[in-house]
């Protein structure tokens, strides 16, 4: 049978695009249906790329307010985020334009509107003036994202309760915010509301903080975000959320009453997969509208595949542009492509963080012979530069065969720091290894050299 295209993406974000420029390079013809209007998906529009952007604004404000060199910023507390958000909104501009070109320049057909599936190769969409297509197609990339879950008990409506995509439309002076959920992204406006000069309320539902993150690490970002001034609450459930003109009251399972001007909702994500009709093509999504797929990212129907944050976990837009790929390299029959792993995390706190590899917990319980090599920022010559002597670079590293295990870094510019020790992990026969930061010669002064001390201190350790 013909069809109007070999293949096509449902989603412009990262894993939509990673997906479709894989699949025009291989020669297949390939359409991608967008709901929004514009390319770049929720990561461009309302996350990665607007939240790190109001993360850079803030960071900036806070060193000004740092240095006793200059002029002290003005009280941002009465500073609508609005105007702090107007560098983002430029950005996601500048995003807007590259990606289009992308899709221009490999000749993908882009349609704007909703999906919807009719059967297991036919799709209709539903344009934004209101017209309609109908597509068939030989495969299809499901890669919609996800969005902020919302309990049916809250308001979200109100204009005092937001989820993290909401909150960049704030537009009213805010002194006081609960934060709902101290996952990666409550914690990251944690960070940056209190920066503005918020007084925060983080309410963490575990008993601490990213659990999954290295304990000396996820207890350094507990006492950072203390030291900025956020209050964070362990252990606590919510019973309801009452709002009000003027403020809202959040009620905890544990008798506790909080009032702030607002609440950011930041409890979970929920996939995107509502009214695309995947029964059509024979597949099914979890309570959390997540599509379960396989290490070749397809579904149980063999032409439907999926990447992204549709399919849950780690939902980082680095490992969702490389799942678009994978998917699309299994569609073409690329049997030897390697499944998504080993994914760094990045985590725009202020100060950022990011790790790759094993923890000291989970080394402990396999019962691998570690040891431990660190680097403290505050003694490096650039940090001391730059001010930002915030941090630590720790290495684990197996104690007789010195292969790197684990690289965990807190502070300023963690997440590029973090890739020097990813290329060393990758090697292969016996490239692995410690040594080969104790005896190469680094640049000084950078932040790259906190790899020379902390592969020092950890040989040093050893007997």
């Amino acid at each position: 049978m013909q069809y109007d295209y070999d293949v096509v993406v449902i989603g412009a974000g990262p894993a939509g695009e990673g997906a479709a420029m894989k699949l025009t390079k291989e020669g297949k013809k390939v359409a991608v249906i967008d709901a929004r209007g514009q390319v770049g998906g929720n990561c461009t529009h309302v996350g990665t790329i607007p939240s790190k952007a109001l993360r850079q604004t803030v960071f900036n404000i806070m060193r000004y307010q740092r240095d006793s060199m200059f002029r002290r910023v003005g009280e941002l507390s009465n500073v609508p985020l609005s105007q702090v958000l107007a560098r983002a909104h430029k950005i996601i501009e500048q995003q807007v334009t590259v990606h289009t070109r992308f899709y221009d320049r490999n000749q993908v057909d882009l349609y704007f509107g909703q999906a919807q599936f009719v059967d297991a190769h036919t799709v209709k969409i539903k344009t934004l003036e209101g017209g309609k297509e109908v597509l068939t197609f030989g495969s299809v990339v499901i890669a919609t994202g996800s969005r902020p879950y919302q309990p049916d008990d809250i308001d979200f409506s109100h204009q005092r309760v937001f989820d993290s995509d909401k909150i960049l439309t704030l537009d009213y002076p805010v002194q006081k915010l609960i934060i709902y959920g101290a996952g990666v992204i409550g914690c990251e406006y944690a960070s940056i509301f209190v920066g503005l000069g918020y007084k925060v309320d983080l309410i963490n539902t575990q008993a601490q903080l990213l659990s999954y993150l290295d304990d000396e690490i996820a207890d350094a970002l507990s006492y950072y975000l203390r030291e900025l001034g956020v209050l964070i609450r362990h252990q606590e459930q919510y019973e309801k959320v009452e709002t009000f003109d003027d403020c809202v009251v959040l009620h905890l399972k544990s008798g506790k009453k909080i009032k702030a001007d607002a609440i950011l909702w930041c409890n979970g994500r929920t996939g995107n997969t509502d009214g695309l009709g995947l029964e059509n093509l024979g597949v099914t999504a979890n309570s959390r509208g997540q599509v379960t797929v396989d290490k070749q990212y397809r579904t149980n129907a063999q032409h439907v595949f999926a990447a992204g944050d549709v399919i849950g976990w780690p939902s980082l837009a680095s490992a969702a542009y490389d799942q678009g790929r994978c998917a699309a390299a299994h569609i073409v029959g690329l049997k030897d492509t390697p499944h998504v792993e080993d994914v760094p995390t990045g985590i725009y706190t202020i100060p950022e963080i990011s790790s790759l590899g094993k923890t000291e917990k989970q080394l402990t319980e396999e019962q691998v012979p570690y040891e431990v090599g660190q680097a403290f920022f505050r003694h490096l010559a650039r940090a001391q530069i730059t001010g930002e002597t915030v941090g630590m670079l720790k290495i684990l590293f197996h104690r007789e065969t010195l292969e790197i295990l684990g690289i965990h870094c807190f502070g300023n510019n963690s997440a590029e720091i973090v890739h020097i020790g990813q290329a060393i992990m990758q090697q292969k026969n016996g490239g692995n290894t410690l040594q080969y930061f104790a005896n190469t010669t680094f640049n000084y002064p950078t932040m790259a050299e906190a790899y020379r001390v902390a592969a020092l201190n950890g040989l040093n350790r050893l007997f």
